[in-house]
């Protein structure tokens, strides 16, 4: 199972965009690291005053994890990272849905998540599910279920779910729940 994993960074006042760079250059470098599989960047939206900038980090797994944390690579970007943040670093690992809903804060309520999710799931399932009966109607049914949920999570992950958490960013961290 991949391993997610969240981290939010305080940034001084005025190394915003140094701390930018510096992070993209060390996205790329870490890419060629065994294990490896994603690196996203969360900046503070317009308008807000905020330095808390997160990194989502994507493992194969813990041992990757693991050693990516402790790898040479790793402090050194630590340390230069440490010149331009103040405080340390809070890291937590993702599970589940959370993982869908990438914010440097605490995931919005289960409830939400599983909510959206609900948005994304059943229209996708029902749509696909015909589409791949009327094209594939003639193979077995478990290999069609296959490509039908193959489908389905594919588009999840890179599609629905991303326009769902935009769409639905307000309500999923509103305060007042």
């Amino acid at each position: 199972m991949p391993i997610h994993v969240a981290v939010t960074r305080r940034v001084r006042r005025g190394c915003e965009a140094e701390f930018q760079e510096a992070l993209r250059e060390f996205f790329q470098t870490s890419f060629g690291q065994s294990g490896v599989l994603g690196a996203s960047m969360l900046v503070p939206p317009p308008g807000i005053d905020s330095s808390e900038f997160g990194i989502l980090r994507t493992f194969a797994d813990e041992k990757e994890r693991d050693a990516f944390y402790e790898s040479p690579m790793f402090q050194t970007w630590a340390k230069r990272a440490g010149t331009l943040t103040e405080g340390e670093p809070v890291y937590r690992q993702l599970h589940g849905l959370e993982a869908w809903f990438r914010s440097p804060h605490a995931p919005p309520p289960r409830w939400k998540m599983a909510f959206v999710t609900f948005l994304g799931v059943y229209p996708l399932a029902n749509i696909l599910s015909r589409f791949f009966g009327y094209s594939l109607g003639s193979w077995p049914p478990l290999l069609l279920s296959v490509v039908v949920n193959a489908a389905v999570v594919g588009m999840l992950t890179w599609v629905v779910m991303p326009f769902l958490t935009r769409l639905f960013a307000g309500w999923l961290v509103k305060k007042s729940d």
